[in-house]
């Protein structure tokens, strides 16, 4: 068959290549004698042999055309062109250059060489023969001028090959004349007797062959380089211009006698500026061919010169494989000329070793080790450290390192710094012996001494190369992850670390003594035992080298209170007693030494603090303070239950409480809390163990509760992380995975501490702008201070959205964090967004329920700002309308999937619309009223029918007079109405007439259908959505009976389904009121319930079926029954659509769509049982579909069981 594009097809007889297009596409034969059959074809009949060459090109450019012999020899190229066009296939826009596959990438590489190969055998004799190659050039030139992309692409790449091929036919001339010259020249230099005439004349008669020959190649390379260059490198397509550049990069490269100079190079010096990133990225490696023969360079003194700045500064190109060759080729002219680059320019190239792509980084830091950090003279300066008694050379060039690091100003940065460097940098970077040398050692003569700063610097510094070897991966935000390593990486890594092992286990213990008063120092040096290889200390008999860390770590953690210093420790202690080393036990020893000594100190000091009470002065209070660090940052690591700490820590916190102050003892909640939390994680437990364990959960949850109302800020806002992360935790998933015994430390928040939360957040999360700015007026380091606010704020308000995303407190909550979507959108949105989407995922309704309420938040307290009688034209009404927009669009474009949730939400609109009358009468509209303009924006996201229903339930609050309103007063509701009714007509047709197609796909979709008890489950779970609120009762949460029922604090209803997580097994050995409250509760079974949208449905078929039965009386008993079967039809007509909307939900015939409110944020929750999986559990016992399937059911039956359900 036909080729894509009308490209030849195979002969049919034996499957051989008919054309030249499809030899070379297929590339089976060698080109070499593909070339040498074209050449015997040309030497018998040319025109023929050039007829196949042009078709050649015609093919290769995707044409179905055929170029015919008479057209040849009677048309001129411009005509023969335009005939091809019109051929030209349109229907497509690939042609065999653009086509992706291996077949075609291979294709172009055959077309490049056969361009080459014929050039290179036809370069003795007819390329002279001014006809092949005059008819060639003038079909591509005219080809290029094309407006056929295809066409103008293949002859550019066609006649760029073919101008390389005439450069290496013109250069090989050039080197036959000097050859010939030289030997003409020698020949005539001898004497009169030795010359040979003859020999002189025929070198003559050569030399002018070769010069006549050199003129019309370069006549040609003119045509081609004028023809179709100096157009085409410029041309609207990047591809055809990257074409024109790479190869004259190549011509500069092969001819530089001809090519290099400013005619030429100009050309690419132009296109740096292309917009195109990868016409830039040619440039720059067509630049980089010629920078690395140092002899070119004072050819391109002047385009140095020229375009130095520009190619500086494409180091900061948006294309990162631009900026890349940019810096390669910066370095090969610092390479070439030192002097070629002002400091200013390289400057610009330094900071890149700092940049986050770290291709970008590692040229830099090749630039950067070829300008500073390269020996000049390795021997002189091998000799001169000997004389100086040094064991490395490299002092200086650390020296310099540690300078320049200090000197950019970007002290966070050094693993950038070194993992740029490594590549190129590697030996000096693993020096470690001269690092110890310049921190261990006092300066000889003839060298400066180390500063503080520049100690702490090479510290930094030599940590880092240190995990960078040990580690062999990149530092974190730089690269996409751990790749595997080669077999190679693999040995190098681990001769690394044998070799740091052996140096710094000798080393450091030296290092922490000289340095231990130093925070800064101790906590960067105390990182390095985590990549020691530890078994060294065992098999090179080496513990005496141990125990002198060991002991330097011991005075470390008596000298320092700082956190930095104290976790280096503690992380240390950790890596040490790991039990697959033999050092575990004397490290455990040690341990244990310090953490009794620690221990014994914070016990005295709490018992004389709480001795002397309010008389406590600045010294005990800082003696509990420092003991308490120091515990706390090993109870982050290491399990000390044993030392039964938490009553101390209790009995502190509980002083603080009495007080009334508490002067930064947020360690002792850290401390408490890390101590109940190696209970959970040993996970060995009696029940008298559970009993115990409960107690203490739930006293230290009462401190927690009282301390959300301390002065201290910093106290507040730990206890509330605290209580968070800790009802977190102890919330109904500690059971989950077959952990049913831990039922008894189960904790639920009740409304109290509910709404304490909440208070919280709204009081310290959502917080006006213009007071945290005055409040941080004058601070140096304003900007990092505001961003680490807002950090700690966004913290806060994760930890509380994760509460309610996994149904701990209760969604209503979450109204009063929604209704701040708009305003806090910069600094919070991506949080709001992830909640509402998980709450959703939880419950539909229910979060539906929760965004119309946080809209009725917002509406009245407008109302209470501005009045019964609002603008609504003000900025804060269209506020609110925006807010009630963006809510919308959550809900996505399948609107079966949420119909439930839409419908229920406009119930609870139209419901709070109505719910105050006017006090000034009835002929006033109602309070709320303008509302319904809130709630017109969620009208679009109804079904049509449920339009209806919605529209129906409005009138019910709707008076005649109302209806007839026209006031300005009155048009929220004319455009509600207006909403619900747009389509009527169509929507009333779509209800009745559907009636017979939704009854026939009813019984068509039958058999096979799987039953509906999870669709309609999910439904009637979340329909009675609104429950009694709970009494507040007095004293606070945890002075009550221990209730784990959810009652509502806040002034908004909670669902019923929240009694399914309560785990009705009783616990043995539990404390009497947690027996008491489980032991009374009673298994309870599911209501038959029905959704709001159906209940409207029913009510609607019960008035039609009331005037049916009326009609029924007054008829004789013979119509009875006809009358009872079109009722029965009536009934369905209007319910059925909606089950047929259900039953397509259910069946999975709609695809779950992707909505358009997108989760850009990640909480990193763990996993939940939401309420439909929960709901799953429960039987359906209302099946819709059994009402309609059944036809021997009557319709006063049917009546009797919609009214029970009621």
């Amino acid at each position: 068959g036909r080729r894509p594009n009308g490209m030849a097809q195979h002969n049919g007889q034996g499957g051989d290549p008919s054309t030249l297009f499809e030899v070379v596409k297929l590339g089976k034969s060698a080109m070499q004698s593909v070339v040498d059959d074209w050449i015997e074809s040309y030497k018998q009949d040319r025109d023929m042999a050039l007829l196949d060459l042009i078709n050649f090109f015609i093919q290769c450019s995707g044409c179905k055309g055929t170029v015919r012999i008479e057209m040849f020899r009677n048309m001129q190229n411009a005509e023969i062109i335009r005939k091809m066009t019109e051929e030209f296939d349109e229907d497509s826009g690939d042609y065999p250059l653009t086509i992706a596959g291996p077949q075609w990438k291979k294709f172009r590489y055959n077309f490049c060489e056969f361009i080459c190969v014929l050039i290179r055998q036809c370069q003795y004799s007819i390329i002279y023969d001014e006809y092949m190659m005059d008819t060639v050039i003038s079909l591509l030139t005219g080809l290029s001028d094309s407006q056929v992309r295809a066409f103008r692409h293949t002859s550019t790449l066609a006649a760029m090959k073919l101008m390389t091929a005439l450069v290496n036919v013109a250069l090989n001339l050039s080197i036959n004349q000097d050859n010939t010259q030289r030997q003409y020249e020698a020949e005539r230099n001898k004497v009169a007797g030795k010359r040979a005439t003859d020999k002189l004349e025929l070198l003559l008669e050569k030399r002018k062959e070769l010069q006549e020959n050199q003129d019309e190649i370069e006549n040609m390379m003119n045509s081609i380089f004028k023809g179709i260059f100096v157009h085409r490198y410029r041309d609207a397509i990047a591809e055809i211009r990257a074409i024109c550049i790479e190869e004259i990069g190549v011509w500069m490269k092969l001819y530089s006698d001809a090519f290099l100079n400013d005619s030429y190079l100009k050309y690419v010096g132009w296109t740096l500026h292309d917009r195109q990133g990868e016409v830039r990225l040619k440039c720059l490696k067509a630049l980089q061919t010629l920078y690395t023969n140092r002899g070119l360079f004072p050819k391109l003194e002047l385009f140095t010169n020229r375009f130095k700045d520009r190619i500086v500064s494409m180091t900061l190109d948006k294309e990162y494989d631009v900026a890349v060759e940019a810096i390669r080729l910066v370095t090969l002219i610092l390479h070439g000329s030192e002097d070629a680059l002002s400091n200013e320019d390289c400057e610009n190239v330094y900071h890149l070793v700092y940049s986050a792509h770290r291709p970008v980084a590692v040229a830099a830091g090749e630039f950067l080790h070829r300008k500073l950090f390269s020996r000049h003279d390795p021997q002189a300066e091998e000799a001169l450290a000997k004389r100086r008694g040094r064991n490395s050379p490299n002092g200086n060039l650390i020296r310099m390192l540690v300078l320049f690091f200090l000197e950019s100003e970007l002290h966070e940065h050094a693993a950038y710094l070194v993992d740029s460097l490594w590549d190129s940098s590697q030996e000096l970077l693993k020096d470690w012996d001269c690092m110890i040398e310049l921190l261990l050692e006092e300066p000889v003569q003839g060298e400066e001494a180390l500063g503080d700063r520049h100690e702490s610097a090479l510290i930094e510094l030599m940590v880092c190369t240190i995990r960078q070897a040990a580690e062999a991966h990149p530092p974190v935000g730089r690269g996409t992850g751990k790749r595997v390593l080669t077999a190679k990486e693999k040995k190098t890594q681990i001769d690394d670390k044998n070799k740091l092992t052996e140096h710094f286990i000798i080393a450091l213990p030296m290092l922490l003594s000289k340095y231990q008063a130093d925070a800064e120092k101790v906590a960067n040096l105390l990182q390095i035992p985590q990549f020691f290889d530890l078994e060294v200390y065992s098999s090179g008999r080496m513990e005496k080298h141990l125990d002198a860390l060991l002991k330097q770590i011991r005075l470390v953690v008596e000298k320092h209170t700082e956190t930095e210093v104290l976790e280096a420790c503690s992380k240390t202690y950790s890596i040490l007693c790991s039990e697959e080393y033999t050092i575990m036990n004397r490290v455990d020893i040690a341990r244990s030494q310090l953490i009794d000594e620690l221990t014994d100190r914070f016990s005295h000091s709490v018992e004389d603090l709480l001795q002397e009470g309010d008389e406590a002065d600045d010294d005990d209070i800082y003696s509990v303070l420092s003991s308490l660090k120091k515990l706390t940052a090993f109870h982050n690591a290491h399990d000390l239950t044993k030392w039964d700490l938490f009553k101390n820590c209790y009995r502190l916190l509980k002083m603080g409480i009495e007080q009334g102050s508490m002067p930064e003892q947020v360690g002792a909640f850290r401390c408490s809390v890390i101590l109940r939390l190696w209970h959970v994680i040993l996970f060995v437990f009696s029940q008298d163990d559970l009993v115990a364990l409960r107690r203490v959960v739930k006293s230290f949850l009462a401190v927690c509760q009282q301390c959300l109302s301390n002065v201290n800020t910093p106290v507040k806002e730990q206890a509330f992380m605290l209580l968070c992360d800790l009802l977190m935790i102890f919330s109904h998933q500690l059971t989950t995975g077959s952990r049913e015994a831990l039922q008894p430390l189960v904790f639920n928040p009740d409304g109290t501490l509910q709404s304490e939360l909440l208070s919280f957040v709204l009081d310290h999360v959502f917080i006006d702008q213009d007071d945290e700015n005055q409040s941080m007026e004058g601070d140096e380091e304003d900007e990092a201070n505001k961003i680490e606010a807002l950090h700690k704020r966004r913290n806060l308000l994760a930890a509380f959205s994760k509460l309610i995303i996994y149904d701990i407190v209760d969604m209503p909550a979450a109204a009063d964090i929604f209704k701040h979507y708009m305003k806090y959108y910069n600094d919070y949105g991506d949080i709001i967004k992830e909640t509402l989407s998980k709450t959703r995922q939880t419950d539909k309704i229910q979060c539906a329920k929760t965004l119309i309420l946080s809209l009725q938040q917002l509406f009245n307290e407008l109302v209470q700002d501005q009045g019964p009688n609002l603008d609504r034209t003000s900025s804060h009404v269209s506020g609110i309308k925006e807010l009630a927009r963006r809510f919308a669009l959550t809900f996505g474009l399948d609107q079966i999937k949420t119909r439930e949730a839409v419908a229920t939400l406009h119930k609870d609109g139209i419901d709070f619309a109505f719910k105050f009358p006017n006090p000034k009468g009835a002929e006033y509209p109602p309070t709320n009223l303008a509302f319904l303009e809130v709630l017109c924006e969620f009208s679009s996201k109804l079904l049509r029918q449920d339009k209806k229903t919605v529209h129906s339930y409005l009138e019910k609050f709707m008076t005649e007079y109302m209806m007839e309103r026209r006031e300005d007063v009155w048009l929220p509701l004319i455009a509600y109405r207006n909403s619900l009714l747009t389509g009527g007509d169509e929507d009333r047709m779509s209800v009745t007439t559907g009636s017979t197609t939704s009854r026939a796909s009813t019984v068509r979709s039958k058999r096979g259908r799987p039953p509906l008890h999870k669709k309609r489950t999910d439904g009637e779970e979340a329909t009675h959505s609104w429950s009694k609120t709970h009494e507040s009762g007095d004293g606070s949460w945890v002075m009550r009976n221990d209730s784990l029922q959810t009652p509502g604090g806040l002034q908004t209803p909670q669902l019923t389904s929240t009694v399914l997580r309560e785990n009705p097994r009783q616990a043995p050995g539990s404390e009497p009121d947690f027996i008491h409250k489980y032991g009374a509760q009673t298994p309870t079974f599911p209501q038959m319930q029905m959704s709001w949208l159906d209940q409207q449905k029913m009510e609607e078929v019960n008035r039609k079926d009331r005037g049916g039965m009326n009609y029924m009386k007054a008829r004789s008993g013979a119509m009875l029954s006809h009358t009872i079967q079109r009722r029965r039809g009536l009934m369905e007509d209007d319910a059925e659509p909606i089950f047929e909307d259900v039953m397509m939900s259910s069946r999975g015939q709609l695809e779950d769509m992707n909505e358009e409110f997108e989760d850009t944020m990640v909480i990193d929750l763990p996993p939940s049982r939401n309420r439909r999986e929960r709901a799953e559990l429960r039987p359906d016992f209302f099946d819709s579909t059994a009402i309609i399937e059944d036809d021997s059911v009557s319709l006063a039956f049917c009546i009797l069981i919609f009214s029970c359900d009621k």
